[in-house]
Parts: C-alpha cells; sequence; structure tokens
C-alpha cells in the first residue's frame, strides 16, 4: 500500500499542492483526476522522486519515505510510464526493456541472446508477440506502451503510474492495453491511472480521487459514483450539459475538396464544407485524417484533386499561402508543431500576428499585451503572466494557447486537429463554447477528433474515413457510435452524390 499524507508543495512562491493526499492499495486501479493544473502530476513526481516534498509522509506498506531521485523509488517498486514515452526509437525492443540493466560479459560485451529470450518470454505474457530484435521505433505507439510495462515489470514493479496513457492509441490498442492491466492487477500489481476520458476511467479502474487547485477533493468508488458527481468535484461546480447547445446557421459552402489525393497517405477524398458548420472528420488512427488536414493548409503536397475557396480553385503551396486564405490549423501535435516551447505565452500567440501586434515594421509592446490579454481571459489561460514560458504551462493550458494564435488571426476555416486531447473536463467545454461561438458567427470548423461522443455532441456532420479512403458520411440525425465504427471499420464506399 502507498500512502501520501499532508503533501504540499510551491514552485517560486507558487502553491502547486496544499496538503493533498492519495492512497493506493494492492491489485488495485486508482484513476487521480482533476483539471489540468490541479497537481496531479506534481504528485505523482514526488512519489517518484522527481520531485521533492516541502512537507507531508510518503509511506510505502507503513514505511515512512523521502524520495530523493527515481532510483529511490523504482527500489520501492514505483515506476511512471510517462504521456511522452521513454523508448530509445534506434535501439532493438530488447535493448530498451533492459536499458540501464543489462546482462553482460566481464569484459562488459552484452549478452543479447540472453536479453532477447527473456523479452520475448515477457512479451508473450503480456499478449505482445514481436521479434525482440525488431527496432523499437518502428512498432506503433500501442505497442511501445506495452513495451514500457514490460520494462517495469522486468524491473520487479509493484505501484505503476501512467499519465494519459491512451492518447494516442487506436481502438484495438486500448483494448489490448486494458487487458494487459487487468491481468497484471489480478497478479496484485497496482495502477494510478491519470486521464481526461471519462468514458475509459468508469471503465477501468476501482477508485477515483480528485484533486482541485492543489488540494484533496475527496475519494469515490467507481460504482458508487457518477460522471456528473465526478465532474462537479473536479470544477467545484456542475457543468450542466456536457456539450453546449449551438443554433446551427449553416451557410453557404466555404470550401470545397476535389477527388484530392496525397502519395501514400490518402486517395480521391472529396467533400464540403459550409460556412458555420462543424464538419467533423472521423476514423481510426492511421486512416489518414491528418494527412488530409496538413494538406489543406499546406504542410503537405497533394497529389491530385482540387482545393475550392469560395468556389475558386485555390494552391496551398505552404501554410503562408494557406493563411492568406483565411485558414488556420491547430495541430494534433501542439509541442512539436503548434507551440514554441522556449517563448513566452505572448510570443506564441503572435506568432502568427505578428502584423497586428507591430507598427511600421516595430513590435508595440502595449498592443501585444492587449491582444495577449483579451484572450487569456476568453480562454481561461491559467497562468502567473502572459511572460510565462509554455513549457511550464499544464498540457491544457498549452492547448489553449495554440487556439488563442489562430483565434486571433481570425480565420474563416480553422481546421481542429484533435483540439481536446489531453484537456480536462473544464476546460474541454470551454473549448466547445468557442468552436459552437465561431461557428456562429460564420466560420466553417473542420474537427478531427477520435472521441466519438465528442463527435457526436459537437458535429452538425460527420465524413469518416478508412485507410485512406472517405468511407461515409453521417448527418446529424442519425449519428450513433455504432454507425460511424460502422464506417470507419470498412463500411460501404460513400456515394459521391452524397456530398
Amino acid at each position: 500500500m502507498i500512502q501520501m499524507s499532508g503533501i504540499s508543495k510551491a514552485f517560486n512562491g507558487n502553491v502547486v499542492l496544499n496538503n493533498a493526499q492519495f492512497e493506493l492499495k494492492q491489485g488495485e486501479i486508482h484513476a487521480l483526476m482533476g483539471e489540468n493544473g490541479a497537481g496531479k502530476s506534481t504528485l505523482m513526481k514526488i512519489l517518484a522522486g522527481i520531485y521533492t516534498k516541502d512537507s507531508g509522509e510518503v509511506r510505502v506498506n507503513g514505511k515512512l519515505m523521502d524520495f530523493k531521485s527515481t532510483k529511490d523509488s523504482e527500489k520501492e517498486g514505483i515506476h511512471v510510464i510517462h504521456q511522452e514515452l521513454n523508448i530509445l526509437p534506434d535501439l532493438s525492443v530488447a535493448e530498451n526493456l533492459f536499458l540501464g540493466k543489462e546482462y553482460t560479459y566481464k569484459l562488459g560485451f552484452l549478452k543479447q541472446k540472453k536479453m532477447e529470450k527473456e523479452a520475448k518470454e515477457l512479451l508473450a505474457k503480456l499478449g505482445l508477440h514481436i521479434n525482440p530484435k525488431k527496432r523499437a521505433g518502428d512498432l506503433s505507439v500501442g505497442k511501445q506502451q506495452i513495451i514500457e510495462i514490460a520494462k517495469a515489470i522486468a524491473s520487479d514493479a509493484k505501484y505503476i503510474v501512467m499519465d494519459e496513457p491512451t492518447a494516442a492509441l487506436t481502438d484495438r490498442e486500448i483494448m489490448t492495453l486494458f487487458q494487459t492491466i487487468r491481468e497484471l492487477k489480478s497478479k496484485g500489481i497496482s495502477f494510478v491511472y491519470i486521464s481526461h476520458r471519462m468514458e475509459e476511467i468508469f471503465s477501468i479502474c476501482d477508485k477515483i480521487t480528485v484533486l482541485r487547485d492543489g488540494q484533496y477533493v475527496g475519494v469515490k468508488r467507481i460504482e458508487e459514483t457518477s460522471f456528473d458527481e465526478i465532474v462537479s468535484m473536479m470544477v467545484g461546480r456542475a457543468l450542466g450539459n456536457r456539450f453546449p447547445i449551438r443554433e446551427s446557421n449553416i451557410g453557404e459552402i466555404k470550401l470545397e475538396v476535389r477527388g484530392l489525393s496525397a502519395d501514400e497517405a490518402f486517395d480521391d477524398v472529396s467533400f464540403t464544407l459550409r460556412k458555420g458548420e462543424v464538419l467533423a472528420l472521423a476514423g481510426l488512427m492511421g486512416a489518414g485524417r491528418t494527412e488530409v488536414a496538413e494538406t489543406l493548409f499546406g504542410y503537405r503536397k497533394a497529389s491530385k484533386g482540387e482545393i475550392l475557396i469560395d468556389n475558386q480553385p485555390v494552391k496551398m503551396k505552404d501554410p503562408i499561402e494557406a493563411m492568406k486564405y483565411g485558414i488556420g490549423y491547430v495541430s494534433e501535435d501542439r509541442k512539436s508543431k503548434g507551440l514554441v516551447l522556449d517563448f513566452s505565452i505572448k510570443e506564441n500567440i503572435m506568432l502568427a500576428n505578428l502584423e497586428k501586434g507591430s507598427k511600421g515594421g516595430f513590435i508595440q509592446p502595449k498592443k501585444e499585451e492587449k491582444l495577449v490579454d483579451h484572450h487569456m481571459k476568453q480562454l481561461r489561460i491559467r497562468a502567473s503572466s502572459a511572460e510565462q514560458l509554455v513549457k511550464s504551462l499544464s498540457g491544457g493550458n498549452q492547448q489553449k494557447v495554440v487556439i488563442a494564435k489562430w483565434l486571433e488571426t481570425n480565420p474563416e476555416i480553422l481546421i481542429l486537429d484533435e483540439p481536446t486531447r489531453g484537456v480536462d473536463i473544464g476546460a474541454k467545454k470551454e473549448i466547445y463554447q468557442i468552436i459552437n461561438q465561431l461557428a456562429e458567427s460564420g466560420v466553417a470548423i473542420l474537427m478531427i477528433s477520435s472521441e466519438l461522443p465528442e463527435v457526436i455532441g459537437m458535429a452538425d456532420r460527420v465524413i469518416v474515413m478508412q485507410e485512406g479512403k472517405l468511407t461515409g458520411v453521417v448527418e446529424k440525425h442519425e449519428m450513433t457510435q455504432e454507425r460511424i465504427m460502422h464506417f470507419a471499420t470498412g463500411g460501404e464506399k460513400v456515394v459521391q452524390s452524397k456530398l
């Protein structure tokens, strides 16, 4: 058993945890929930020995601990699998599994065959039958996730912390991961499960502990609580409807795509997007959704087909060209494509809006401050100031900065690729409200999402892709998860006249 009590932590005078507590029992899957910035990651980093606590107690099986490093916590069987997986892509599967714990001969040479044999046996126990000599970087994210679990098991882990483990997994990979977690639970291994996906929490976990503003709110057994109660505990109030109601006022066609293709990515994709419409692009991972978005924004070159804006053919040579046509793009990978992590909030928001914050080629600080302050209030970006570095923000607040950057461009077409990935339930609703406000003002929105409840709750219409092909169109009145998944897994081909 792990017991954390009275845990407090501050950074530069900013209190992140205040008298927080958490308890994990043997063979338990325990969710740790809270809004972005609630202190979840900080609490787990204290447990892992990455941070030292300012006050409080950490006990493992009743023994008082004071972890100074990850090695200290690992000796007690505590392992953390971070959202950004700690896989070295150029090493083999076996080399990754035994990294830092290699079997060697007296002269220091690796016992390669022994490591490969044990790696194969360990992965087979977790349901993963792959060649241990295979380059780890060639594996899917789902398989890399299982390798991370195997690394923990190989180190005799008793407690495994998983931070947003399914953020980049397909539905099939999630099922495999859950099966693995349940099997390890039956053997007495405990899990701390951090996620913003409510459906998953209620499917896999035994208990939920909620933090709010760095403080402990309470703990609930899954069978004794509800979605609404957990949301209320997280945000301190009832959120009302999960997806805000919008008065659809769909106008004329803004964007038309005809037979668009990109080599080895997708083929013969056609659809229309109207002013004031939220059009969802659904499908399983690898279906080609992001590649379509990248082509529309000029990141990727089309091999054939046409793109029309306001009924006029256009060529997207690069993102700058796309921006000239009034297109904004919130990418799914905010850290590498949406943000400059070492820049401040202000610098990131102004990146696509330098002309607005300058005069005669010179930056006007007061002008920039006014624009940035407006968006920080509008999107409720939690930060000490606009000068705070983006890399120090929580994932949800980083996402809001990306959205703010594109809102300031006043886009006529806005592409949102996984706009709420890694975002807490309260921030999600704020983003949904912004989407609705933009649609009501006439902005044409193309939204890519892997969360089917989000697709159904927000979209006016859904187009579905599977293996680079468009396979279905689902209208608002016929939207169900089953119908969308039917097309996503290879249902009948779409009739072009439906478009």
